[in-house]
Protein backbone atom coordinates (compact mmCIF):
# COMPACT_ATOMS: atom_id res chain seq x y z
CA UNK A 1 0.00 0.00 0.00
CA UNK A 2 1.40 3.43 -0.94
CA UNK A 3 1.99 5.84 1.92
CA UNK A 4 0.93 8.93 -0.05
CA UNK A 5 -1.72 10.70 2.05
CA UNK A 6 -1.98 7.67 4.31
CA UNK A 7 -1.96 7.66 8.11
CA UNK A 8 -1.25 4.44 9.99
CA UNK A 9 -2.48 4.57 13.58
CA UNK A 10 -1.43 1.94 16.07
CA UNK A 11 -3.01 1.56 19.52
CA UNK A 12 -3.03 -0.70 22.56
CA UNK A 13 -6.52 -1.80 21.55
CA UNK A 14 -8.77 -0.85 18.64
CA UNK A 15 -12.51 -0.91 19.40
CA UNK A 16 -14.42 -0.92 16.08
CA UNK A 17 -17.78 -1.45 17.95
CA UNK A 18 -19.29 -3.27 14.95
CA UNK A 19 -16.80 -6.11 15.40
CA UNK A 20 -14.59 -7.57 18.14
CA UNK A 21 -11.98 -5.37 19.81
CA UNK A 22 -8.44 -5.83 18.44
CA UNK A 23 -5.47 -5.95 20.81
CA UNK A 24 -2.31 -4.27 19.45
CA UNK A 25 -4.39 -3.06 16.55
CA UNK A 26 -3.95 -0.60 13.74
CA UNK A 27 -6.19 1.55 11.57
CA UNK A 28 -5.23 2.88 8.14
CA UNK A 29 -6.71 6.24 7.16
CA UNK A 30 -6.66 7.94 3.75
CA UNK A 31 -8.87 10.47 2.01
CA UNK A 32 -10.90 11.08 5.14
CA UNK A 33 -12.05 7.49 5.48
CA UNK A 34 -10.98 4.15 6.92
CA UNK A 35 -9.02 2.02 4.46
CA UNK A 36 -8.11 -0.96 6.65
CA UNK A 37 -8.06 -2.17 10.25
CA UNK A 38 -6.85 -5.22 12.09
CA UNK A 39 -3.98 -6.60 14.15
CA UNK A 40 -0.73 -4.73 13.66
CA UNK A 41 1.18 -7.92 12.94
CA UNK A 42 -1.24 -8.81 10.15
CA UNK A 43 -1.35 -5.37 8.54
CA UNK A 44 2.31 -4.38 8.88
CA UNK A 45 3.69 -6.53 6.01
CA UNK A 46 1.30 -4.79 3.59
CA UNK A 47 1.91 -1.20 4.70
CA UNK A 48 4.46 1.33 3.52
CA UNK A 49 5.46 4.07 5.92
CA UNK A 50 5.89 4.46 9.64
CA UNK A 51 2.88 4.08 11.90
CA UNK A 52 1.96 6.64 14.49
CA UNK A 53 1.98 4.75 17.78
CA UNK A 54 -0.75 6.27 19.93
CA UNK A 55 0.47 4.32 22.94
CA UNK A 56 -1.58 2.98 25.83
CA UNK A 57 -4.98 4.00 24.56
CA UNK A 58 -8.19 2.57 23.23
CA UNK A 59 -8.89 3.82 19.71
CA UNK A 60 -12.61 3.89 18.95
CA UNK A 61 -15.04 5.64 16.64
CA UNK A 62 -16.07 9.17 17.49
CA UNK A 63 -19.28 9.25 19.49
CA UNK A 64 -22.57 10.11 17.81
CA UNK A 65 -24.89 12.35 19.83
CA UNK A 66 -28.37 11.64 18.48
CA UNK A 67 -30.12 14.59 20.13
CA UNK A 68 -28.88 17.96 21.30
CA UNK A 69 -29.93 21.61 21.57
CA UNK A 70 -26.65 23.48 21.07
CA UNK A 71 -28.52 26.80 20.95
CA UNK A 72 -29.33 26.48 24.67
CA UNK A 73 -25.89 25.57 26.05
CA UNK A 74 -25.30 28.86 27.88
CA UNK A 75 -28.70 28.60 29.58
CA UNK A 76 -27.22 25.88 31.82
CA UNK A 77 -28.57 25.97 35.36
CA UNK A 78 -30.97 28.84 34.70
CA UNK A 79 -34.20 26.87 35.21
CA UNK A 80 -34.59 24.84 38.39
CA UNK A 81 -36.47 21.53 38.03
CA UNK A 82 -40.07 22.73 37.71
CA UNK A 83 -43.25 21.64 39.41
CA UNK A 84 -44.73 20.86 35.99
CA UNK A 85 -43.50 20.37 32.46
CA UNK A 86 -45.79 23.15 31.27
CA UNK A 87 -44.12 25.54 33.72
CA UNK A 88 -40.74 24.56 32.28
CA UNK A 89 -41.88 25.35 28.72
CA UNK A 90 -43.03 28.80 29.81
CA UNK A 91 -39.68 29.44 31.52
CA UNK A 92 -37.74 28.37 28.43
CA UNK A 93 -39.81 30.60 26.16
CA UNK A 94 -39.10 33.55 28.47
CA UNK A 95 -35.35 32.81 28.46
CA UNK A 96 -35.23 32.56 24.68
CA UNK A 97 -37.12 35.81 24.19
CA UNK A 98 -34.36 37.71 26.00
CA UNK A 99 -31.62 36.48 23.64
CA UNK A 100 -30.50 37.72 20.26
CA UNK A 101 -28.36 36.31 17.46
CA UNK A 102 -25.02 36.80 19.22
CA UNK A 103 -26.12 35.03 22.40
CA UNK A 104 -27.45 32.04 20.49
CA UNK A 105 -24.35 31.86 18.28
CA UNK A 106 -21.95 31.95 21.23
CA UNK A 107 -24.05 29.37 23.07
CA UNK A 108 -24.04 27.06 20.03
CA UNK A 109 -20.27 27.28 19.64
CA UNK A 110 -19.64 26.74 23.35
CA UNK A 111 -21.73 23.58 23.16
CA UNK A 112 -19.88 22.37 20.07
CA UNK A 113 -16.56 22.76 21.86
CA UNK A 114 -17.87 20.79 24.84
CA UNK A 115 -18.92 17.95 22.56
CA UNK A 116 -15.53 17.85 20.85
CA UNK A 117 -13.65 17.70 24.15
CA UNK A 118 -15.80 14.84 25.37
CA UNK A 119 -15.56 12.65 22.28
CA UNK A 120 -18.54 13.49 20.08
CA UNK A 121 -17.72 13.81 16.38
CA UNK A 122 -21.29 13.77 14.96
CA UNK A 123 -24.34 15.44 16.46
CA UNK A 124 -28.03 15.62 15.64
CA UNK A 125 -28.87 19.17 16.69
CA UNK A 126 -32.28 20.84 16.92
CA UNK A 127 -31.87 24.25 15.31
CA UNK A 128 -34.31 26.78 16.74
CA UNK A 129 -32.42 29.71 15.17
CA UNK A 130 -31.79 28.76 11.51
CA UNK A 131 -30.14 32.14 10.89
CA UNK A 132 -27.07 30.72 12.65
CA UNK A 133 -26.45 28.45 9.66
CA UNK A 134 -24.08 28.19 7.87
CA UNK A 135 -21.84 30.41 10.04
CA UNK A 136 -21.73 27.98 12.96
CA UNK A 137 -21.22 25.01 10.63
CA UNK A 138 -18.08 26.63 9.34
CA UNK A 139 -16.81 27.34 12.85
CA UNK A 140 -16.73 23.73 14.04
CA UNK A 141 -15.19 20.51 12.68
CA UNK A 142 -18.17 18.53 14.02
CA UNK A 143 -20.44 16.69 11.62
CA UNK A 144 -23.80 18.32 12.30
CA UNK A 145 -27.23 17.16 11.24
CA UNK A 146 -29.24 20.35 11.81
CA UNK A 147 -32.92 19.60 12.36
CA UNK A 148 -34.71 22.84 11.52
CA UNK A 149 -37.33 23.30 14.23
CA UNK A 150 -40.91 24.17 13.28
CA UNK A 151 -43.75 24.68 15.73
CA UNK A 152 -46.99 26.59 15.87
CA UNK A 153 -50.54 25.91 16.96
CA UNK A 154 -52.56 29.07 16.29
CA UNK A 155 -55.33 28.71 13.77
CA UNK A 156 -54.34 31.84 11.83
CA UNK A 157 -50.99 30.34 10.73
CA UNK A 158 -51.06 28.06 7.69
CA UNK A 159 -48.77 25.02 8.08
CA UNK A 160 -47.66 25.22 4.45
CA UNK A 161 -46.52 28.81 4.97
CA UNK A 162 -44.75 27.95 8.24
CA UNK A 163 -42.76 25.16 6.58
CA UNK A 164 -41.96 27.24 3.52
CA UNK A 165 -40.67 30.04 5.75
CA UNK A 166 -38.52 27.70 7.88
CA UNK A 167 -37.02 25.79 4.98
CA UNK A 168 -36.65 28.85 2.77
CA UNK A 169 -34.04 30.28 5.13
CA UNK A 170 -31.73 27.30 4.73
CA UNK A 171 -32.65 25.40 1.59
CA UNK A 172 -29.79 26.86 -0.47
CA UNK A 173 -27.01 26.23 2.05
CA UNK A 174 -23.94 24.68 0.39
CA UNK A 175 -23.40 20.96 0.81
CA UNK A 176 -20.50 19.96 3.03
CA UNK A 177 -19.74 18.00 6.15
CA UNK A 178 -23.01 19.13 7.75
CA UNK A 179 -26.51 18.57 6.45
CA UNK A 180 -30.10 19.68 6.91
CA UNK A 181 -33.07 17.85 8.39
CA UNK A 182 -36.47 18.81 9.77
CA UNK A 183 -37.96 18.84 13.27
CA UNK A 184 -41.66 19.48 13.85
CA UNK A 185 -41.16 20.15 17.56
CA UNK A 186 -43.69 17.87 19.27
CA UNK A 187 -47.27 16.66 18.84
CA UNK A 188 -48.54 19.10 21.47
CA UNK A 189 -46.81 22.12 19.87
CA UNK A 190 -47.90 21.43 16.29
CA UNK A 191 -51.07 20.66 14.37
CA UNK A 192 -51.94 17.46 12.55
CA UNK A 193 -51.67 19.23 9.20
CA UNK A 194 -48.22 20.58 10.07
CA UNK A 195 -47.05 17.08 10.98
CA UNK A 196 -48.42 15.60 7.75
CA UNK A 197 -46.84 18.29 5.61
CA UNK A 198 -43.52 18.01 7.45
CA UNK A 199 -43.44 14.28 6.77
CA UNK A 200 -44.18 14.83 3.09
CA UNK A 201 -41.53 17.54 2.80
CA UNK A 202 -38.86 15.41 4.48
CA UNK A 203 -39.57 12.48 2.16
CA UNK A 204 -39.44 14.72 -0.89
CA UNK A 205 -36.05 16.15 0.11
CA UNK A 206 -34.56 12.95 1.50
CA UNK A 207 -34.22 14.56 4.95
CA UNK A 208 -34.31 12.94 8.36
CA UNK A 209 -37.10 13.91 10.73
CA UNK A 210 -36.96 14.43 14.49
CA UNK A 211 -39.67 15.17 17.03
CA UNK A 212 -40.11 15.05 20.80
CA UNK A 213 -42.75 12.43 21.62
CA UNK A 214 -44.54 11.55 24.87
CA UNK A 215 -41.91 13.38 26.89
CA UNK A 216 -44.11 14.26 29.85
CA UNK A 217 -47.07 12.88 31.77
CA UNK A 218 -48.88 16.14 30.95
CA UNK A 219 -48.50 15.56 27.20
CA UNK A 220 -49.75 11.99 27.57
CA UNK A 221 -52.77 13.16 29.60
CA UNK A 222 -53.52 15.89 27.08
CA UNK A 223 -53.96 13.42 24.22
CA UNK A 224 -55.47 10.54 26.20
CA UNK A 225 -57.92 12.38 28.43
CA UNK A 226 -58.32 15.90 26.96
CA UNK A 227 -57.49 17.26 30.38
CA UNK A 228 -54.64 18.49 32.55
CA UNK A 229 -52.42 21.55 32.82
CA UNK A 230 -50.93 21.31 29.31
CA UNK A 231 -54.37 20.80 27.74
CA UNK A 232 -55.79 23.85 29.50
CA UNK A 233 -52.80 26.06 28.69
CA UNK A 234 -52.76 25.18 25.00
CA UNK A 235 -56.53 25.52 24.68
CA UNK A 236 -56.16 29.08 26.00
CA UNK A 237 -53.37 29.58 23.44
CA UNK A 238 -55.80 28.97 20.56
CA UNK A 239 -54.64 25.43 19.74
CA UNK A 240 -57.35 23.28 18.16
CA UNK A 241 -57.68 20.49 20.72
CA UNK A 242 -59.85 18.18 18.59
CA UNK A 243 -56.92 15.75 18.17
CA UNK A 244 -56.95 15.05 21.93
CA UNK A 245 -59.39 12.20 21.54
CA UNK A 246 -58.08 9.21 23.48
CA UNK A 247 -55.03 8.29 21.40
CA UNK A 248 -51.56 8.18 22.91
CA UNK A 249 -49.04 10.67 21.48
CA UNK A 250 -47.53 7.76 19.52
CA UNK A 251 -50.93 6.78 18.16
CA UNK A 252 -51.62 10.37 17.24
CA UNK A 253 -48.39 10.56 15.21
CA UNK A 254 -49.25 7.32 13.45
CA UNK A 255 -52.43 8.79 12.01
CA UNK A 256 -50.55 11.89 10.81
CA UNK A 257 -48.07 9.76 8.86
CA UNK A 258 -45.04 10.91 10.86
CA UNK A 259 -44.02 7.43 12.05
CA UNK A 260 -41.62 6.43 9.28
CA UNK A 261 -38.14 4.93 9.12
CA UNK A 262 -36.55 8.37 8.68
CA UNK A 263 -37.95 9.56 12.04
CA UNK A 264 -35.95 10.02 15.21
CA UNK A 265 -38.36 10.02 18.15
CA UNK A 266 -36.98 11.70 21.25
CA UNK A 267 -37.87 10.72 24.84
CA UNK A 268 -40.87 8.33 24.48
CA UNK A 269 -41.28 8.17 28.25
CA UNK A 270 -45.04 7.53 28.37
CA UNK A 271 -46.29 4.73 26.12
CA UNK A 272 -49.52 2.81 25.68
CA UNK A 273 -49.49 -0.98 25.30
CA UNK A 274 -48.60 -1.67 21.68
CA UNK A 275 -46.82 1.66 21.13
CA UNK A 276 -43.35 0.08 21.24
CA UNK A 277 -44.35 -2.54 18.67
CA UNK A 278 -45.83 0.16 16.42
CA UNK A 279 -42.59 2.15 16.56
CA UNK A 280 -40.63 -0.97 15.65
CA UNK A 281 -42.90 -1.82 12.72
CA UNK A 282 -42.52 1.69 11.33
CA UNK A 283 -38.72 1.62 11.73
CA UNK A 284 -38.65 4.66 14.06
CA UNK A 285 -35.44 5.16 16.04
CA UNK A 286 -35.78 6.28 19.66
CA UNK A 287 -33.33 8.48 21.52
CA UNK A 288 -33.22 8.55 25.32
CA UNK A 289 -31.56 11.41 27.24
CA UNK A 290 -30.78 10.00 30.71
CA UNK A 291 -29.73 13.20 32.48
CA UNK A 292 -32.69 15.15 31.09
CA UNK A 293 -34.94 12.29 32.18
CA UNK A 294 -33.59 12.60 35.74
CA UNK A 295 -34.00 16.40 35.74
CA UNK A 296 -37.73 16.09 35.10
CA UNK A 297 -38.14 13.10 37.45
CA UNK A 298 -40.01 11.12 34.81
CA UNK A 299 -41.14 7.60 35.49
CA UNK A 300 -38.77 4.81 34.47
CA UNK A 301 -37.84 4.91 30.80
CA UNK A 302 -39.66 2.01 29.03
CA UNK A 303 -36.45 0.49 27.68
CA UNK A 304 -37.46 -3.18 28.24
CA UNK A 305 -40.57 -2.89 26.07
CA UNK A 306 -38.68 -0.98 23.35
CA UNK A 307 -35.86 -3.55 23.34
CA UNK A 308 -38.29 -6.47 23.17
CA UNK A 309 -40.04 -4.83 20.23
CA UNK A 310 -36.74 -4.41 18.37
CA UNK A 311 -36.63 -0.59 18.29
CA UNK A 312 -33.29 1.01 17.40
CA UNK A 313 -32.29 2.78 20.63
CA UNK A 314 -29.65 5.46 21.11
CA UNK A 315 -28.67 8.20 23.55
CA UNK A 316 -28.44 11.97 23.36
CA UNK A 317 -27.43 14.79 25.65
CA UNK A 318 -30.50 16.99 25.15
CA UNK A 319 -29.57 20.49 26.40
CA UNK A 320 -27.83 21.81 29.49
CA UNK A 321 -31.07 23.57 30.45
CA UNK A 322 -32.31 20.15 31.57
CA UNK A 323 -29.12 18.87 33.18
CA UNK A 324 -28.62 18.92 36.93
CA UNK A 325 -25.27 19.99 38.32
CA UNK A 326 -23.58 17.30 40.40
CA UNK A 327 -20.96 18.42 42.89
CA UNK A 328 -18.43 21.06 41.88
CA UNK A 329 -18.03 19.95 38.28
CA UNK A 330 -19.21 22.48 35.68
CA UNK A 331 -22.05 21.34 33.48
CA UNK A 332 -20.87 19.82 30.20
CA UNK A 333 -22.48 18.33 27.13
CA UNK A 334 -20.93 14.90 27.50
CA UNK A 335 -22.11 11.59 26.02
CA UNK A 336 -19.89 9.67 28.42
CA UNK A 337 -21.84 11.29 31.27
CA UNK A 338 -25.06 10.14 29.61
CA UNK A 339 -23.64 6.61 29.36
CA UNK A 340 -22.78 6.60 33.06
CA UNK A 341 -26.25 7.90 33.95
CA UNK A 342 -27.87 5.27 31.73
CA UNK A 343 -25.79 2.47 33.22
CA UNK A 344 -26.59 3.55 36.77
CA UNK A 345 -30.20 2.60 36.02
CA UNK A 346 -29.63 -0.40 33.74
CA UNK A 347 -26.79 -1.87 35.79
CA UNK A 348 -27.04 -5.35 34.29
CA UNK A 349 -26.67 -4.21 30.68
CA UNK A 350 -23.50 -5.32 28.92
CA UNK A 351 -21.02 -2.45 28.37
CA UNK A 352 -20.73 -3.50 24.71
CA UNK A 353 -24.43 -2.84 24.33
CA UNK A 354 -24.12 0.52 26.07
CA UNK A 355 -21.40 1.72 23.70
CA UNK A 356 -23.58 0.93 20.70
CA UNK A 357 -26.15 3.45 22.00
CA UNK A 358 -23.74 6.31 21.26
CA UNK A 359 -22.10 4.89 18.14
CA UNK A 360 -23.65 2.49 15.60
CA UNK A 361 -27.24 2.83 16.81
CA UNK A 362 -27.09 6.62 16.85
CA UNK A 363 -25.44 6.71 13.42
CA UNK A 364 -28.27 4.59 12.04
CA UNK A 365 -30.82 6.97 13.58
CA UNK A 366 -29.20 9.93 11.82
CA UNK A 367 -29.06 8.15 8.46
CA UNK A 368 -25.30 7.52 8.68
CA UNK A 369 -25.21 3.75 9.11
CA UNK A 370 -21.89 2.33 7.89
CA UNK A 371 -20.30 5.80 7.78
CA UNK A 372 -20.24 7.05 11.37
CA UNK A 373 -20.12 5.37 14.77
CA UNK A 374 -17.89 2.46 13.82
CA UNK A 375 -14.42 1.68 12.57
CA UNK A 376 -15.01 -0.11 9.29
CA UNK A 377 -13.67 0.06 5.75
CA UNK A 378 -15.13 3.11 3.96
CA UNK A 379 -16.48 4.60 7.18
CA UNK A 380 -15.57 8.19 8.03
CA UNK A 381 -12.17 8.51 9.69
CA UNK A 382 -13.84 9.94 12.79
CA UNK A 383 -11.84 8.53 15.71
CA UNK A 384 -11.16 9.24 19.36
CA UNK A 385 -8.75 7.84 21.92
CA UNK A 386 -9.10 7.35 25.66
CA UNK A 387 -6.34 6.19 28.02
CA UNK A 388 -6.33 2.42 28.42
CA UNK A 389 -3.64 -0.03 29.50
CA UNK A 390 -5.64 -3.04 30.60
CA UNK A 391 -6.88 -6.26 29.06
CA UNK A 392 -9.19 -6.05 26.05
CA UNK A 393 -11.64 -8.06 28.16
CA UNK A 394 -12.44 -4.93 30.20
CA UNK A 395 -12.10 -2.28 27.51
CA UNK A 396 -15.85 -1.75 27.04
CA UNK A 397 -16.45 -1.41 30.76
CA UNK A 398 -13.57 1.05 31.05
CA UNK A 399 -14.82 3.16 28.15
CA UNK A 400 -18.45 3.34 29.28
CA UNK A 401 -17.50 4.38 32.83
CA UNK A 402 -14.78 6.89 32.01
CA UNK A 403 -14.79 10.58 32.96
CA UNK A 404 -12.96 13.61 31.64
CA UNK A 405 -11.98 14.76 28.14
CA UNK A 406 -10.76 12.40 25.44
CA UNK A 407 -7.03 12.12 24.74
CA UNK A 408 -7.35 12.78 21.00
CA UNK A 409 -10.01 13.25 18.34
CA UNK A 410 -9.97 12.99 14.55
CA UNK A 411 -12.74 13.98 12.14
CA UNK A 412 -12.51 13.21 8.45
CA UNK A 413 -8.88 12.12 8.81
CA UNK A 414 -7.79 15.40 10.44
CA UNK A 415 -6.80 15.74 14.08
CA UNK A 416 -9.09 18.22 15.84
CA UNK A 417 -7.53 17.25 19.18
CA UNK A 418 -4.07 15.92 18.31
CA UNK A 419 -2.50 13.21 20.47
CA UNK A 420 -0.74 15.01 23.30
CA UNK A 421 -2.54 18.26 22.44
CA UNK A 422 -4.22 20.72 24.78
CA UNK A 423 -7.86 19.74 24.99
CA UNK A 424 -8.78 22.94 26.85
CA UNK A 425 -7.96 25.00 23.74
CA UNK A 426 -10.54 23.20 21.58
Amino acid sequence: MSNVGVQILRARVVVPVSRTAVENGAVVVAGGSIQALGKWKDLAPHLAGTPRDLGEVALLPGLVNAHCHLDYTDMAGQIAPPASFTDWIKSLVALKSAWGYSEFAQSWLNGARMLLRTGTTTVGDIEAVPALLPEVWGATPLRVVSFIEVLGVKRNRRPADMLAEAVGRVADLPAGRSRLALSPHAPYSTTSELLRRASELARARGWRLCTHIAESAEEYAMFKTAAGEMFSWLARSERDMADCDGMSPVGHLERTGLLTENLLGVHLNYLDPGDAELLARRGVSVVHCPRSHAYFRHRSFPMPSLVRAGVNLCLGTDSLVTTLKVGARPLQLDLFAELRAWHSTWVNAAPERALRLVTVNAARALGLAGRAGEIAVDAFADLITVPFAGSPKIVYETITHRTGPVAASMIGGEWVIPPGGDVDHV
